[in-house]
């Protein structure tokens, strides 16, 4: 799908390439590898690990939103609250955008803003750039799940940058 894309050019390439350096700068500071630890540590027995930290691994464990939406339904559970509905069987990239959008609803029924949420095209075209989005998202979901007291622990450090340009 992302693949038959038009390349950006001008003020939007400008754009992606900022946030595919914002990606390589969280990734030097270990968020992915908090999430991928934090996310596996939850849903342990109920889904399938995610492999590594890479890009492409955690793109291709997230992609359908199963993993994101089991791991939201612990985070509500944990509060006696009721579990967002998915689709456990994804065929089309449909219900694979039902699903994030689950998740979506869960992070905000969790007490998530909305500014934290991510768009199901940041994730399911699993771009470098807007997949940070995706990154953000579950990064201040653990932060809200650490701040609630939720074990396991989410490990992640917040990590600020100054914006140059």
């Amino acid at each position: 799908m992302a693949e038959n894309r038009a390349k950006k050019s001008g003020i939007g390439a400008e754009i992606e390439k900022k946030l595919e350096m914002r990606y390589d700068q969280e990734e030097a500071a270990g968020t992915m590898n908090a999430i991928m630890v934090w996310i596996n540590a939850i849903t342990a027995g109920e889904h399938e690990a995610i492999g590594n930290q890479s890009q492409k691994e955690l793109h291709r464990c997230l992609r359908d939103g199963v993993m994101l939406c089991k791991l939201v339904n612990k985070l509500l559970a944990s509060e006696g609250k009721g579990k967002v509905s998915f689709q456990k069987k994804v065929a089309s990239p449909f219900v694979a955008m039902g699903n994030i959008e689950s998740f979506n609803k869960g992070c905000s029924e969790y007490g998530l803003s909305k500014e934290f949420l991510c768009q199901s095209t940041d994730l399911w075209e699993g771009r470098k750039g807007p997949f940070l989005n995706v990154i953000n998202c579950i990064h201040s979901l653990g932060f809200l799940a650490n701040s609630k007291g939720f074990q396991p622990t989410y490990t992640g450090e917040q990590t600020k940058y100054l914006d140059n340009e």
